[in-house]
């Protein structure tokens, strides 16, 4: 994987769509576990739009964090930009958010589609443990921005000339 100054275009758009998403979601989640239930002892799901939006929301996810994933590999990342444990442990962390954001989805996606309830429980936590995660990327990023002012927030939010 090649290293580069700054995220392309594609990826900032990629990063923030998905960040929206997964917050959307998490939000539509309110009333998902009556709407599965129900689905599961056969009966009409009668919870309105929202189990639907979350689903496929889910998918839209789950497409995008895929994506993502392939334009990384391809047009690789700026290099971290710390001390030398610090960077290891933000790529590990970096990793770690691929990771939920790829396997939350499909633990969805199994659960919902498959009917399967123990995949639903799994999927609760590793949505909790993204959001978690999530949560620390940002406060980690607002640190480098306003306590650090070393620029590491900008190269997600503005990309850098084509080469």
């Amino acid at each position: 994987m090649q290293s580069t100054q700054s995220y392309s275009r594609t990826q900032i758009g990629l990063h923030w769509a998905i960040a929206g998403l997964i917050l959307l979601n998490y939000v539509l989640s309110e009333g998902m576990e009556d709407a599965f239930d129900a689905t599961m002892e056969g009966k009409v799901v009668a919870f309105g739009i929202t189990p639907n939006l979350h689903v496929w929301v889910g998918v839209a996810v789950l497409v995008l964090v895929v994506v993502r994933f392939a334009v990384r590999l391809v047009q690789g990342a700026p290099a971290p930009m710390g001390t030398a444990f610090a960077d290891k442990v933000a790529t590990v962390g970096h990793w770690a958010l691929y990771a939920l954001m790829f396997a939350a989805p499909v633990l969805g996606a199994v659960s919902w589609f498959g009917g399967i309830d123990a995949t639903a429980e799994w999927h609760v936590l590793v949505v909790n443990m993204l959001m978690i995660l999530a949560l620390a990327h940002a406060v980690v990023a607002l640190v480098h921005q306003f306590l650090l002012k070393n620029g590491t927030m900008l190269r997600m939010m503005r990309a850098s000339a084509p080469k």
